[in-house]
């Protein structure tokens, strides 16, 4: 089969592995579009994407529009004359204008299976929802959000110690195995895109700091999915003493309870909750790095009875 000329559309870290398995397969990348460089850092000094970064080590030209709504951006989108587009976690809407402009349109690499979980944060959202599998699709890009028709997809066991993190590199090697096999059969007709269900259609909203606060009245279990799922960002904290302690790390432990949400069951951070237990075992106080458990009750011991929803008062912090 003739090299496909590929306009690849993405920007954080996630997208790189299907860039770079588009590249290893012959297919041309004529293009790469990324999200503008970002002030970062204490310096504050703006830094490239990593899809940015990895397309000037290979030498392909980077474009980073601000918006596809200009008619000039659209114009030298559709002077590429690429074959097909591919957008993985791009940042831009793109419009009409784009969509339809390569031969084969644009495709979507997205991070659930869909219908369920189309939107922003579907890795979080699943976790959070304790969703048994998730996965990868890959779509043809229609106006409405990630409801296009599903050229291949491929699928991820959510398990008991999944975090945003494991899922989010699983995902994104997957994506990275499946797009090439997936323009392959689209070019060649092996592959004809299916339309989603119309039922069982979910969305998974913007992540926000917000959602954070751990509400210890809340089953011990929804409270453990959804440590797993916002850490690194937005992160989990819980309010105690009129200071934030931040949670990285926690374990379910079935219990039947007559304590109040947020009391210590004993010295080691088994914290009651609205059904079961949480034990703490990561966790940072304010201005101290994460520490295990046991590093951190050396240091700041908390004792069986301890209410952790007491918002008032100090305790040496």
């Amino acid at each position: 089969m003739k090299p496909l000329r590929i306009v690849f559309m993405g920007t954080p870290d996630f997208s790189v592995p299907c860039l770079r398995s588009l590249a290893e397969s012959g297919h041309e990348i004529v293009a790469v579009y990324s999200q503008p460089p970002r002030p970062a850092g204490r310096g504050q000094k703006e830094k490239l994407s990593p899809v940015h970064a990895y397309a000037v080590d290979q030498g392909w030209p980077v474009f980073t529009p601000k918006t596809f709504r200009n008619t000039d951006v659209q114009e030298a989108f559709r002077d590429h004359n690429a074959d097909v587009a591919v957008v993985v976690a791009y940042g831009l809407i793109l419009p009409t204008e784009a969509l339809y402009a390569p031969k084969m349109g644009c495709v979507n690499v997205h991070a659930s299976l869909l219908p369920r979980w189309r939107g922003a944060a579907p890795i979080q959202r699943a976790i959070e929802a304790g969703d048994s599998e998730s996965g990868v699709c890959i779509m043809q890009m229609v106006e409405e959000l990630d409801a296009g028709d599903v050229i291949l997809e491929g699928r991820i066991e959510i398990t008991r110690t999944t975090t945003a993190s494991s899922l989010h590199d699983a995902l994104s090697a997957l994506g990275g195995k499946l797009i090439v096999e997936a323009l392959d059969g689209l070019a060649s007709g092996a592959l004809v895109p299916t339309p989603q269900p119309e039922e069982g259609v979910t969305y998974a909203k913007k992540l926000s700091r917000d959602e954070s606060e751990l509400d210890w009245a809340l089953p011990a279990q929804n409270l453990e999915r959804k440590v797993r799922a916002l850490t690194p960002w937005p992160g989990v904290h819980f309010t105690y003493q009129g200071h934030r302690f931040k949670v990285q790390e926690v374990s379910f432990v079935e219990k039947i309870l007559t304590a109040v949400p947020g009391t210590l069951l004993d010295d080691e951070l088994l914290v009651a909750c609205g059904e079961n237990a949480l034990r703490i075992e990561r966790l940072q106080r304010p201005g101290k790095g994460v520490m295990d458990r046991k590093a951190f009750l050396n240091g700041f011991p908390l004792k069986k009875g301890t209410n952790l929803a007491q918002t008032s008062g100090t305790k040496g912090l």
